[in-house]
């Protein structure tokens, strides 16, 4: 086989080493990340599982009075907001955190990756997760006669939002405590906001002043923005809009400044 050199003439093959272009490593790192997500049994659990469950049982029995009309129309919106939490947040801080610790972060920030390329490729991955989410999901609730309304359209925005709020706030947990601190913050967190954001319980359960703090949550704005737009057919939920964007800036920009990556 004839090799031609660098400067074009037969002779010595002389190879050209270099990174692959940035949206090909990003790729390809999102590749991998998704995988590995998949791949893992109890992150599988956290992240697909236990919220197909809870809206299996919640949509079939009657266990929480969820208000007039169905309760499935009620649950399959805060389900989809839990479906974000569970991945963007829980899953992403757990799996993040024991990286830091066994030194797969430092070995990553040293290659031809830039950092920020990382974390989209980490951002990539839970989206494509929460794609898988919501099809399942939205399938088991159609199975259970959901009934949404509203412009399909705004839906994407508010998962896409929620995603970088609850992002942000993964990783930034992930980058300042020790990975068992993080595993024992991240499924205390999930619980909580599973109870009081109103997720399965409405938030007109609880007494007034407590609803003005919950409201504030994340998760209560994502998942009264789904259930304004599919339940009740509203417009786009700016309110609730302005309140996650706000959490997606500070702890996307707090996670920015306080990662620590050993």
């Amino acid at each position: 086989m004839t090799t031609t050199s660098a400067t074009g003439s037969p002779g010595t093959y002389v190879p050209r080493p270099g990174a692959a272009p940035l949206p090909r490593m990003i790729a390809a790192q999102a590749a991998l990340e998704t995988r590995m997500l998949l791949r893992n049994g109890e992150q599988l659990l956290l992240t697909v599982v236990i919220p197909a469950l809870l809206l299996v049982l919640f949509g079939s029995v009657d266990i929480v009075d969820t208000g007039a009309g169905r309760s499935v129309d009620f649950l399959a919106p805060g389900v989809l907001a839990l479906a974000v939490v569970s991945t963007a947040f829980t899953g992403q801080a757990i799996a993040t955190g024991f990286e830091r610790r066994y030194g797969v972060l430092k070995r990553l920030a040293s290659s031809p990756l830039p950092r920020w390329g990382l974390m989209t490729a980490k951002t990539a991955s839970v989206l494509v997760t929460e794609v898988l989410q919501v099809i399942l999901l939205t399938v088991i609730a159609f199975a259970l006669g959901w009934s949404p309304h509203g412009n399909p359209l705004v839906v994407p925005v508010l998962l896409v939002l929620g995603t970088a709020a609850f992002s942000g706030l993964g990783l930034l947990m992930a980058g300042t405590l020790k990975a068992e601190a993080t595993l024992a913050a991240a499924n205390l967190v999930f619980l909580l906001l599973l109870v009081g954001g109103g997720v399965i319980v409405p938030l007109d359960k609880f007494p007034s002043g407590v609803q003005d703090v919950l409201a504030l949550l994340p998760v209560s704005a994502l998942s009264d923005g789904l259930r304004d737009v599919l339940q009740h057919g509203a417009g786009m939920p700016w309110g609730d809009l302005g309140i996650l964007a706000v959490w997606a800036v500070a702890g996307l920009a707090a996670a920015a400044k306080f990662f620590r990556w050993e």
